[in-house]
């Protein structure tokens, strides 16, 4: 079956695009395109898409805060958000993220990394621009929220703080799995507990309690 993806951005040629490289793809189908984010809500809640590839600057409502009425922590049923930024550096990025996003391609990211980003937000494997990864959560979680990060509600065993150091650094669960020579099931399992632990909603907030706990610096 395919992946189902609604697009939203509001410069035409760019969501155009976009759904253009989407549709090429053997197993992804753009069956929604929006211009501002109040359309790209409305969208999503009547089609249930399995991923919304969301622009973050736009008129209305703007991508951070269509991300928030779809995957925020009010929402019961979350739906699965890529946020997508022409600055590696936006402050906006890490809004997104703290709205509730899965993860956040660059508009320059090629055709290859488009795709692996829908399809690791539709299985549940966020993706963050490797790239860019530790630069922006590094530098935004130290200027982000002042109140303390929350605390686990049981200490990190020791794989556990293996696992939560890759996922930060953008790993994905095979990635993980070939790096710490552990089954895939295995990686599943200790980012389940993290979650739990951390009450995380997805690996990009694992990541960004990564950072701002200082578990990683570089």
């Amino acid at each position: 079956m395919s992946i189902r993806v609604i697009v939203a951005d509001d410069q035409e040629i760019v969501r155009t695009g976009l759904a253009m490289i989407l549709n090429a793809q053997p197993d992804i189908e753009v069956i929604g395109e929006a211009a501002d984010g109040r359309h790209a809500v409305e969208l999503a809640r009547r089609l249930r898409p399995d991923v919304c590839l969301f622009d973050i600057r736009m008129p209305g409502i703007d991508g951070i805060e269509a991300t928030r009425a779809l995957a925020g922590p009010a929402v019961d049923d979350p739906l699965a958000v890529v946020v997508i930024t022409t600055f590696d550096l936006d402050e906006y990025v890490y809004a997104a993220l703290r709205a509730g996003a899965r993860g956040f391609l660059l508009k320059d990211a090629g055709t290859a990394l488009l795709s692996q980003a829908v399809h690791a937000a539709a299985d549940g494997d966020a993706l963050i621009a490797p790239s860019v990864t530790a630069r922006l959560l590094r530098t935004f979680a130290a200027a982000g929220s002042s109140a303390s990060p929350v605390q686990p509600i049981e200490a990190l065993t020791e794989r556990e703080e293996q696992i939560l150091a890759t996922v930060a650094r953008g790993r994905t669960n095979s990635e993980i799995g070939d790096e710490l020579y552990i089954s895939l099931s295995t990686v599943k399992s200790h980012i389940a507990s993290l979650m739990a632990k951390l009450g995380a909603r997805n690996r990009v907030e694992i990541a960004i309690w990564a950072y701002e706990t200082n578990r990683v610096r570089n």
